[in-house]
């Protein structure tokens, strides 16, 4: 299964009518002295936006072909990893800077280091992205976290090329899984999302791997979303999936999906890290964990819905 794992990753944010609606309401205890930094991995961003150029500290482009603003598979520094609006609305572009509106509305405070991992060929849709394009942006995170103190690691990216239910269906990816672990020890939370095809057995890879912090999303209402994927021994937690985002050049999006989610949780990892920066990984897993809201739906039980403040409280 190893070397047909992964033909392409794909973003994991649907799209709802216009007329959805959502509101994350930011009930950040301002015992947090340190502004949190995490490491989004994504396909791209919308610099031009202020709100999103205030947040993001950081540009790096890691992809397999020469596409990268310089013209090589590899940039850092301002415009890396930015493209233009026009370039954003094709192919599915937008995700990364819908991604870091979730992150910039779960805490204001937030800081950015934004990683593009897609690349784009010259009709603008999307280059095949394997594995590598994932452990080398591990790597960067593992080479760069005390620069920029990022406290965790998001990526709304995944696919379901699965065993069949039932088995050890995760793909055995060891190099990826040895960058997590490497980054788990340094205290810094991976996540990524379960995916949202309604699998109840089977979550999305990455997430599927042990050493990762699968996410579900919930709604509004902190139910359990029915799209989100799940596996009673892999997820880890949840976090609101449906909610309304800022997408390129300004235009709010309503989104739902296990992507938003993501950002929910390694958002709240590195809160939590921000305030209480002596606790191990162990410690803030098992504190969110601890402190988590239950959350269920008709066809999911036993769901853990990550509350800040209870956590920094906790």
């Amino acid at each position: 299964m190893n070397k047909k794992i992964i033909t392409a990753l794909v973003a994991l944010t649907l799209v709802l009518p216009t007329t959805a609606n959502a509101v994350v309401k930011n009930n950040i205890s301002n015992k947090a002295a340190q502004s949190p930094t995490i490491a989004i991995l994504d396909t791209a961003i919308d610099m031009s936006q202020q709100n999103i150029k205030d947040h993001v500290v950081y540009e790096v482009c890691l992809v397999q072909f020469s596409v990268c603003p310089n013209g090589l598979p590899k940039m850092e520094g301002p415009g890396s990893a930015t493209m233009l609006p026009s370039q954003l609305m094709i192919g599915g572009f937008d995700h990364g800077t819908q991604m870091a509106s979730v992150a910039i509305q779960t805490n204001p405070d937030v800081k950015i280091v934004f990683i593009r991992i897609i690349g784009n060929r010259a009709d603008g849709s999307r280059e095949y992205t394997d594995e590598s394009s994932v452990y080398n942006a591990l790597q960067w995170v593992i080479d760069n976290q005390a620069k920029f103190n990022i406290q965790a690691v998001s990526m709304s990216q995944g696919h379901h090329v699965l065993g069949a239910a039932g088995t050890d269906y995760c793909p055995k990816t060891p190099i990826t899984q040895s960058k997590i672990k490497s980054l788990n020890a340094m205290g810094v939370g991976v996540f990524f999302p379960a995916g949202n095809v309604r699998d109840y057995v089977r979550i999305d890879w990455p997430a599927c791997l042990p050493e990762s912090i699968a996410m579900g999303a919930t709604m509004p209402t902190k139910e359990i979303a029915i799209y989100t994927n799940h596996d009673s021994k892999l997820t880890d937690f949840f976090a609101l999936g449906t909610l309304q985002t800022t997408g390129v050049n300004g235009v709010k999006v309503n989104v739902a999906g296990t992507s938003a989610s993501v950002q929910g949780g390694a958002v709240a990892w590195a809160t939590i890290k921000s305030v209480k920066s002596n606790l191990t990984y162990q410690q803030v897993y098992d504190l969110i964990s601890k402190t988590a809201i239950p959350t269920k739906n008709s066809k999911i039980q036993g769901g853990k819905l990550i509350d800040i403040q209870g956590a920094l409280n906790g």
